[in-house]
This record gives structure tokens, sequence and C-alpha cells, in this order.
């Protein structure tokens, strides 16, 4: 009989019990410590131990469970107060195991006390100390496991936690070994919480090495995994997955899922889980120019840091600190405060203390940044050059921060050469980042890593002398930093089944609650489903693979050879100041535009004016008051933004390419461009791309769709045949949201009538009303060949969403980023009847052989204030 056996069989009843009494004890604080109740779970520990006093010292079985319980009561300790308060129970574990015997036991028990001494290590952000310790944890345990010992849920921890730990010193590589070898234990071992833990870890490893669709496709899964398995880690999940949103540049979503996760994570009374949520709610803060909430944020988690006793991670929170006030501070009329600029240094010290070697480069470049502003070149430049170059897997935000700082003391030392270099040369490494995005939120989202040097170069043309040579250099800056979305050639069609089955329920959940609506009956459910389902959805497409293959930034040769007699005009604001580059006969010009807040303003007004005129029957009186307004607002912008440039464009057709405040403008409806042929195009790159002769070849076939509740003279989309013989009608209850992309896909022309809806907050559900619901601006990536030509009628879905870099999302967008050449829709609300008026009009102009500009010019002309149909992509 086995050792164990014999002690088991001549231990006392009374000492039996008392020992199940204990286990189930640890097994239960073992659950509520899986809840992150770390001070319930340590006073089951404590209950544990003084059962375990009542059994005799020498008995084994007490001996392995004293030290069971004491490991755990470490980390339970240390969770709830502090490392300090952790380490005494580990002590006495390791005393207690050195004098046993040796063997497979002992072994065993040695591979968990480094196990859990790694863990606090790992904890207290004792990264390279923690990192030695698990080695040994994983070589004890394998070998305990190797001699037959039922160790490999101890050997899977060890090699998580040495994952994490060899994840968060940048070595991914090495994490994702570890990690792989978990997996496989999770599935010979059949452990599905081994699975959902590891599934989370690999998300991480992932975002470590800069691959976010594939981080954000294994936090789906982990969450998916957890809710089944261990419910209380699903928030933990939703905060890591939003540190991968905060790297896209996606700081509104992060900021949404943190602030949901919130109330779930207090709740349980998980500090550390909830600091971390608190320091990425601090980082979303400052992405999004909130520098109070930053520091708020920033505060908590710092608090709450320094009383568990992890004074690296504090530290960390510190940083996220630091960089809200350098904001502030840069933002401010008066100098930063040498206290500032110390406590940055400070900083950066005590992180390289803790091996923290990126975001102590950090600290240091944000010092650098406020000497500046300061006006102490000399020792800004001294800092800079302490500061090491980046590492093979420093993430993108960091490295465009040390671009930003490198090209700002060459300003201040007057090289604006290697500043420019500097520029060039982080939107090169930005354009590596967006290339591995998937989606066009991520792809968009990656522009706010590179808007401070961006501005930072296109200033640095703004100062010069106005020359052919600053024209020149500002386009091609406009062009590196604007619209990249749409610099992508689409790839082959996105299918996803699991996202069409959610589109498909939200489609249900639309239309279901309309009429609800309608009856009077209360939608709360509904609408709380529909939201969620909306969350998954773009989730789901934050993790599609990428895009597309990048294109070439615009030449200006080319675009000059394009345009032929048509003039260019991209604008671009930089600080209050509103420019415009303007290509005439290839030569670029630079004019310069007044306010940006008076641009703005006068844009903002004319759509609430134009939006005002556009249902059908309006009382003549309203009409007139409205119209005069909307005819001074339209005459402002024309004075600002054309007449300074009517000299160089003559009455050539324009190409025009906004920037953020100029996109909801109805251009035909500004004076002088009355009449006269537009297109209007996200970036020069886009327009290059789109009027290329390099397109699918279409069938030819046109489609005509019709969707429901619109009046006869909408709806009756049959009458446009007239225009477009042969053309395949969609109306009545054919027209469905698949029927409908079924015919979309490989049309030359496709004109759709149909009530639609700009989302502002969620520029990806912009929607078609059809007849079983809307068909959104996610789907249209489904389509393998776009038609050449979508004409949006009856709605206001040349609306778009504006991101940093002049990102432009909505509907319309959408159907050019996946390769439709020319959108025509409307940048405000139109009536129906006056809609069916204008597409007659522009379709029998089309037929007579008419560009969409051109035809679109002479249909709006009619009535340009209630007619605010713009021509967007190409016009060939």
């Amino acid at each position: 009989m086995p050792p164990s056996s014999t002690a088991a069989a001549a231990r006392p009843r009374a000492a039996a019990a008392v020992l199940d009494r204990a286990a189930k004890l640890h097994a239960g604080a073992h659950r509520t410590a899986l809840s992150q109740q770390y001070a319930e779970a340590s006073r089951l520990l404590r209950r544990a131990l003084k059962l375990l006093d009542r059994v005799p010292a020498a008995d084994q079985e007490q001996q392995r469970l004293r030290v069971r319980v004491l490991s755990s009561l470490a980390h339970t300790d240390a969770e709830a107060y502090g490392l300090r308060e952790g380490m005494p129970s580990l002590q006495q574990a390791g005393r207690l195991v050195s004098s046993m015997p040796a063997g497979t036991q002992r072994m065993t028990l040695e591979g968990l006390i480094e196990r859990q001494r790694g863990n606090l290590l790992w904890r207290a952000g004792r990264l390279p100390e923690a990192l030695v310790v698990l080695d040994k944890a994983v070589v004890a345990t394998d070998k305990a496991l190797a001699s037959g010992a039922p160790v490999e849920n101890g050997l899977i921890s060890a090699l998580t936690a040495r994952a994490l730990v060899n994840s968060a010193m940048g070595n991914p590589l090495s994490a994702g070994v570890d990690l792989r070898r978990c997996l496989w234990l999770g599935h010979t071992y059949h452990s599905p919480l081994t699975l959902a833990i590891t599934t989370n870890n690999l998300g991480e490893m992932h975002y470590r090495m800069g691959d976010a669709p594939t981080a954000l496709r294994y936090y789906e899964e982990a969450e998916r995994l957890m809710s089944r398995v261990a419910p209380t880690a699903v928030p933990k999940v939703r905060s890591d997955r939003a540190q991968v949103l905060l790297y896209a540049g996606l700081a509104e979503e992060a900021a949404n899922a943190l602030d949901e996760s919130f109330g779930s994570l207090r709740e349980q009374g998980g500090n550390r889980d909830l600091a971390e949520a608190e320091t990425l709610r601090a980082a979303a803060a400052v992405m999004e120019g909130d520098f109070a909430t930053a520091r708020s944020f920033a505060q908590l988690a710092r608090r709450r840091y320094l009383r568990q006793e992890r004074p690296a991670m504090a530290w960390l929170a510190s940083l996220t600190g630091l960089h809200a006030a350098a904001g502030a501070a840069m933002r401010a009329p008066r100098k930063p405060s040498k206290a500032l600029v110390r406590q940055a240094l400070e900083l950066s010290e005590g992180l390289s203390g803790v091996a923290q070697t990126d975001e102590s480069a950090v600290a240091k470049l944000l010092a650098v940044r406020l000497q500046l502003r300061r006006g102490e070149v000399s020792d800004a430049a001294r800092l800079l050059s302490e500061v090491p170059a980046p590492r093979r897997f420093t993430s993108i935000d960091h490295r465009m921060l040390r671009r930003l700082a490198r090209a700002e003391v060459a300003v201040a030392t007057g090289d604006r050469r290697t500043a420019f270099s500097q520029a060039r040369a982080g939107f090169t490494e930005l354009g590596r980042t967006r290339d591995r995005m998937g989606g066009l939120e991520l792809v968009s989202g990656t522009a706010v890593h590179g808007r401070e040097l961006g501005v930072l170069a296109v200033r640095l043309v703004l100062d010069g002398n106005r020359s052919t040579a600053d024209a020149r250099r500002l386009f091609d800056w406009l062009e590196r930093t604007r619209a990249q979305v749409y610099r992508y050639e689409p790839q082959p069609s996105i299918d996803d089944p699991e996202l069409a089955d959610r589109i498909t329920e939200i489609r249900g959940l639309t239309r279901a609650m309309q009429l609800a609506k309608a009856e009077g009956r209360r939608v709360r459910e509904m609408a709380a489903r529909h939201a969620a389902l909306q969350q998954e959805v773009t989730r789901l497409g934050w993790q599609t693979t990428v895009w597309g293959r990048p294109r070439p930034v615009a030449d200006l040769a080319e675009v000059g050879k394009r345009l032929e007699d048509r003039a260019m005009i991209s604008f671009a604001a930089v600080d209050d100041t509103l420019v415009a580059v303007v290509i005439v006969d290839g030569r670029p010009r630079l004019v310069r535009l007044g306010s940006v807040a008076d641009a703005r303003q006068a844009a903002k007004m004319l759509h609430a004016d134009l939006d005002a005129l556009a249902p059908d029957h309006l009382p003549s009186a309203l009409v007139e008051v409205v119209s005069a307004s909307a005819r001074r607002r339209a005459q402002f912008l024309d004075d600002q933004l054309l007449r300074p440039l009517s000299s160089i464009i003559g009455d050539r057709e324009l190409v025009v390419v906004p920037t953020g405040p100029l996109y909801p403008i109805a251009w035909g409806a500004l004076p002088s461009l009355r009449g006269r042929p537009v297109v209007v195009a996200p970036s020069a790159t886009a327009w290059l791309a789109a009027s290329a002769d390099q397109q699918l070849p279409g069938t030819g076939r046109s489609v005509l769709v019709g969707g429901p509740d619109l009046p006869a003279a909408v709806g009756e989309v049959a009458q446009l045949t007239r225009y477009l013989p042969g053309a395949q009608v969609l109306e009545g209850p054919r027209a469905t949201v698949e029927t409908v992309l079924e015919a979309l896909d490989g049309a030359q022309l496709a004109h759709i009538a149909a009530h639609g809806m700009h989302e502002p907050g969620n520029a990806l559900f912009s929607r078609l009303d059809l007849v079983d619901g809307g068909l959104f601006a996610h789907e249209t990536a489904r389509l393998q060949r776009p038609p050449e030509q979508v004409v949006l009628a009856a709605c206001e879905l040349a609306m778009t969403r504006i991101r940093p870099g002049d990102e432009a999302l909505g509907f319309a967008g959408a159907l050019l980023a996946t390769g439709v050449r020319t959108v025509t829709a409307a940048v405000s609300r139109v009536g129906d009847q006056t809609a069916a008026e204008s597409m007659a009009f522009y379709h029998r102009r089309v037929a007579e052989g008419a560009r969409p500009a051109v035809a679109l010019a002479d249909a709006t002309a009619v009535d340009p204030l209630r007619r605010p149909f713009i021509c967007l992509g190409a016009s060939n």
C-alpha cells in the first residue's frame, strides 16, 4: 500500500473530517477569488488554516494542504491588500516545503510556490524578477508532470504567467510558444476554463505584436468562452479588448466599452482589474482631448494601485496622467511649469527601474516637448538624445510620439529638412500599421496617431513663402495624411456568415421597432437588444482581414494630367486657418481662405436651413424666410471659399476635396457653382483611383430599386426605364435586401429610391430602408463586383462621420471604399417629390450622353437649395 494510503488509513476519523472541511474551504476560496472577491477569499483561507491547526503537524496530508492554502492566501492577500501582505504566507509555505522529504510531492509543491511567487512579482510590475522565478516554476512543474503527478493545471498556470510576462516585456514570440502549449494542454485535459483564459491571452499577445484584427478575434472568442465557464471574467475581457481599440485609434469606442464594464468591476471588488480599466479609460480621454477626465481616471487608478502596493502599475497610471497634464499644458497660453518637467523625468527614471523601457521613453519624450514649449531648446535636444531607439514591437503611438518630438526639436533649431524627414518617416511607419488593419473603422482610426505630426508638417509648409514649391509640398502632405481609407484597392468581398446573421437580426429588430412605435407600443427591450447587436456587429467588423492593398499616394503630375481642363480644389484646415491648394493645368497654387471657425459655422447653418426646406409642402412664407437665410449662408461660403480662387479656376469643372468642416456643404447651392459640374472626393488619391480605367468591367445592366413607404411619384421607379431601357426593376415585395444586393453585384448603374438614415454615432449602420428592413453600409463589403455608379435618391446618405485625418465614413463612403466609381446622393434631407423630379431630370441628361457631374449640375440648378445632391468619387 502506498505511504499516503497507509497514512490515510491510520488517520483518526475526526482528523479526516477536519481535513475534508479545510479542503472544501480552500475550494470555496478559489471560486470566490475567481469572482475577484479577494478579501472574502482570504477570510475563507484563514478559516481553513485554523482548522488545519487541529490536525497533527506531522500529518503529510495536512502539510500538503497547508502549503496549498498558504499559497492561495498569498495570492488573495496580495490582490486585496498589496504585495507586502501576500509574501509572508508564501515564505511560510516555502519553509514548510523545504522540510519535506525529496520526491514528487515536494517537487510539485516547489513548482506551486515558485509559480505563485512569480505571479505576485508580475502583478507588482517586477517583470524581470518574475520571469526568472517563472522559468524555475515551469521546470519544476514539468518535472513533476513527467514523474506522474497530476499537475497539468499548475503547468498551464505557470506557462500562462510566463507568457504574459514575456508579452508585457516585448517578447510576444516567446509568449506565443507558451500559449500554444497551453491550448494543447487545455484540449488534452478537457479544461474549458484553460481554453478561455488562453484565448484571451492570445489576444493580448497579438495586440503586443501589432496585429489588431487577430487580437480582436481572440478577444471575441474569449468573451464567448468566458460567458459559459466564468461569467464574472467577461468585464475583464472587454477591458482588455479596449486597449486594442485604443491602439487602432478608436477612442470613443474604447471609452464606451470601458464605461459599460465599470459597474460590474466595482460590484466584483476586483481592484486590480478596475484600476487597469481606469488607466485605459484615462488613455481614451487623452486621445479624445478630454484632459480633465483623463487626469481624474488616472488619479483613481494610481491611488488604487498604491493601496495594492503595486508601485510599478501606479507609475503606469501616472504616465497616463502625465499625458493629460502635458496635453493641457501644450494648449495653455502659459509656459509649462518646471515642476511638470521634473515629474516627467522622475517618472521616466522610475519606469526604467522596473524594465518598462518603452513607457520610460514616452515620459522622457513628453519632457522633451514640454521643454520645447518652455523655450529650453538645448535641454530638450539633450533629453531627446537620451531616448533609446524603439524596439521591434514598440507600439505605433510611441513611435509617432518619438517622430513628433524629433521633428519639433528640428523645427526649434531651424532644421526644416530634418523636420520634414521625420514626418515622412513617421507616416511611413503609420502606413505599415494601417496596412495590417481590417475593416473601415480600424483603417480610418489609425489616423489619430499621426494627427499632430501631420499638423506640424502642414504648418511648416504654411510658414513658408507661399511659393509654387510650398503648394506642391502642401499637396503632398495633404495626400499623405488624409482619407487613407480610400487609398486601398478593395479586396475580394468579405463573406462572414456570423456577421451576416447578426445584421439580419438587426434588420428584423429595426423593422419591428418601427412598427411598434407606429402602434404606440413600448420598445425598450427591443432597443436594448438592438444596441447590443450593433455592438456585436461592430466588433465582428473590426476582425475582418486587411481591407485591401495600398495604392501609392497621388502624384501631382498624374493628377494634373488626369484633370485635363478641370480644376481641383483641395481644402485644408490647420488651427483656425483654412487654405486651399488649387491645381489648374498641372500647376498648384496655395491660397489662404480665412477662418476655419467661420466656415464651419456657416456650413453648419446652411445645412440646417436646407434640412428645414426639405419637406415638399411647406407654407410659402416659411419657404421664403428659410430660403433667404440659406442664400445668405451660401453667399458667405461662396465669398470665403471660392471668390479668392475665381481668377485661377475660371469657369472650369471642379473636383473638390473637402476638409472636415466642409463635408456637409451642398456645393451646387453656392452661387458661383450653380449649374457648374462639381465632383467631391475624399482625397486626390481616391479621385485618381475612381477616375482610372482599370475598373472591373460591368455588365451594362441597370438596376432600379423602389423602397417602401414612398409617395407614388417617387416609388414608381419603373418610369425611369424610359431613360434606362431594359433595366431590372425591384420594387414592392421584390425589393428585399438580399435581392437588391444580388442585383447590385456586377451592375453598371444602380438607382435606389428609398428612405434612408445617416447614423452619425456609428456611420457603418447608416442604412437604406427596403421592404424587409435596412440595407446597412456594413453589407456593401459583400459585393464582389460593385456597380460603376450608384444613385441614392430620397435620402441623406452623402452625409459622413469625420474622423481624424479627414477620414469620412458613411453609406456613400462605404460604397466608394468598396470600389463604386461614382455615387450621387444628398448631403441633407430632400423632399420625396423634389427627389423624384431631380432624378428624372438627371437620368434624362445621362441618357442624352452627359457625364454624371454634368447631369447633376443641370438637375440641381433648377432649385439648388431644395436639391442638395452631390456627385462623389469621379465622373468620367
